[in-house]
């Protein structure tokens, strides 16, 4: 931890240290419980045995991504007793039926506040089949729509994006939303909070919501009550508590913002200092960001007011954050796009027609409790639609052997493939397993660069000059599989152009090692 911040969040660090200590014991209590009594009969073992076996032909015969079951299978055949009550505490999908049910509530009530943006996915397929594919599967598996009347400006330095941020903040008039995985009450975030305290006295709802392990180690425990008081509603996502609590493995790594429903932000950068280059216990930290006005921004404050709620549901009414200039609720629950209170056939196709020079705007949003990879079937659908080149960054590289085939068959095919981590790691840990991957990618020809000047935390791609991804989802395990993410699909945007000229400017920065991995990988680094 940086010297910096050890005097403010030394009883939040606390928290973690005291909480790991109780589970632990909790864990190693139910094991110990397991073991003994499998030792007072063979008849007890024998059944334990069997119990394992079916166990692990059920793991192998569930719909779920390989990596995730062969972990289990290995423990529970290795260790049967153990292994299968580790299983049934943490691995079994019915853990976390009851939450996983309370967010279906919720998006229930929340899918129906978004526009049917059918009209608009037909244009894109006339205009490019295949990327209308993938936005068919956002809209119809994620719930969220395209639209083609929404202007983004890319922000190639978290910097640049927070500073537009905050003068968007200051025009607020009604509402302010803001989501992050992690909040340092430092320099930064100050000024932030001066302009959402300001905003609160003049009458703008303002509500703030943080994840608690993201955020833990950035902040004390009276954060909470500092910001009420100064008018700002404020909730922790998924608090740490000393109980065996699976949920807890699943944490909001979003980053929103909404400001009167009509302006939104999103990006890779948290509200820490560290991301604006104030401190730098990494070197130069790279984060990017996108700016988006118009009516895509109903997809985020859906986004928000899902997990708002998710903690504790107090809003029965969602109209206020939807309604803009007056309108009225159209046939599907809400006012929709300006296109879709536009009136006469001449005036619509002329809004249509000046609305596709500006492309394609598809915000979406994964979920860990769906059993749906959103995030990684994005980026496995851009790299398979990919003909010339797709270019990633990413600060964690540890995926699933789905995504690495596609990305290798990719380079086979010979598209220019690219990935970029960083120079500098963050967890040293996490950076080895990170160059494991290396090597399978590289052998194939797909080119991996390391970012030099520092630490690499931009999530985004682009592909072919038409398509891009900007988000909060890395190319890593947890964000794929286990967190609560967002990003935004873009299709013949201006912006898709400025994400290509980003990574421009950060490939000549960057050493390239595909040639020292792509030799026979050692015995030491494939364990």
């Amino acid at each position: 931890m940086r010297e910096e911040q050890k005097g403010a969040v030394k009883n939040s660090i606390g928290r973690i240290f005291i909480t790991a200590l109780l589970i632990l014991i909790q864990v190693v209590w139910l094991i110990e419980l397991f073991v003994r009594l499998n030792k007072y009969s063979t008849g007890i073992s024998l059944v334990s045995s069997a119990i394992a076996l079916i166990v692990v032909i059920k793991i192998y015969g569930r719909d779920m991504n390989s990596a995730m079951k062969m972990p289990w299978m290995i423990l529970i055949m290795a260790f049967p007793v153990a292994g299968v009550g580790i299983y049934l505490l943490c691995g079994h999908s019915g853990v976390n039926i009851g939450i996983r049910k309370h967010f279906q509530a919720l998006q229930s009530e929340l899918t129906p506040l978004l526009p049917d943006k059918e009209d608009i996915l037909q244009k894109m397929s006339d205009e490019d089949r295949q990327t209308a594919n993938m936005a068919h599967y956002i809209s119809h598996s994620a719930g969220y729509p395209v639209y083609d009347n929404t202007d983004l400006e890319f922000y190639p330095e978290a910097v640049d994006g927070f500073e537009a941020q905050k003068e968007a903040l200051k025009q607020a008039k009604k509402f302010i939303f803001m989501e992050y995985h992690a909040i340092e009450d430092k320099q930064s975030f100050g000024e932030l909070k001066e302009i959402l305290a300001r905003k609160a006295k003049e009458g703008v709802e303002v509500r703030l919501f943080y994840d608690d392990i993201g955020s833990i180690g950035f902040i004390n425990t009276d954060f909470i009550q500092r910001m009420e008081a100064e008018g700002i509603q404020c909730r922790v996502f998924n608090r740490l508590m000393p109980v065996l609590n699976v949920f807890m493995n699943n944490r909001d790594h979003r980053k929103i913002t909404v400001i009167d429903g009509k302006i939104g932000f999103t990006g890779g950068y948290n509200l820490a200092d560290e991301y604006f280059n104030i401190t730098h216990p990494y070197g130069y930290w790279k984060d990017t960001g996108v700016r988006l006005e118009g009516d895509a921004v109903r997809s985020l404050t859906v986004m928000f007011l899902e997990m708002w709620n998710a903690i504790k549901g107090t809003d029965t009414d969602y109209t206020p954050y939807f309604l803009q200039d007056g309108a009225q609720p159209h046939e599907a629950g809400l006012a929709g796009s300006v296109a879709d209170r536009d009136v006469g056939a001449a005036q619509s196709d002329a809004n249509i027609a000046a609305d596709s020079a500006s492309g394609f705007v598809q915000p979406y949003a994964d979920s860990p409790l769906d059993g749906e990879p959103v995030g990684e079937n994005v980026y496995m659908g851009v790299v398979k639609a990919a003909s010339e080149y797709v270019y990633f960054t990413t600060p964690y590289l540890i995926i699933s052997d789905e995504m690495s085939r596609e990305l290798c068959l990719a380079a086979k095919r010979g598209v220019d493939v690219r990935i970029v981590t960083p120079g500098i790691p963050d967890k040293k840990l996490v950076y080895r397993v990170t160059r494991s991957y290396y090597a399978q990618l590289a052998s194939a020809g797909v080119r991996i660069f390391e970012y030099t000047p520092g630490f690499l935390h931009a999530k985004q791609c682009v592909s072919d000059d038409v398509t891009a991804t900007v988000g909060t989802i890395n190319l890593d395990y947890r964000s794929l599989y286990f967190h609560f993410e967002n990003g935004v699909f873009l299709h013949r945007c201006e912006a898709v152009q400025k994400v290509r000229e980003d990574f421009e400017d950060i490939f000549p920065v960057c050493r390239e090692v595909t040639e020292q991995y792509a030799k026979k990988q050692s015995a030491a680094m494939k364990f």
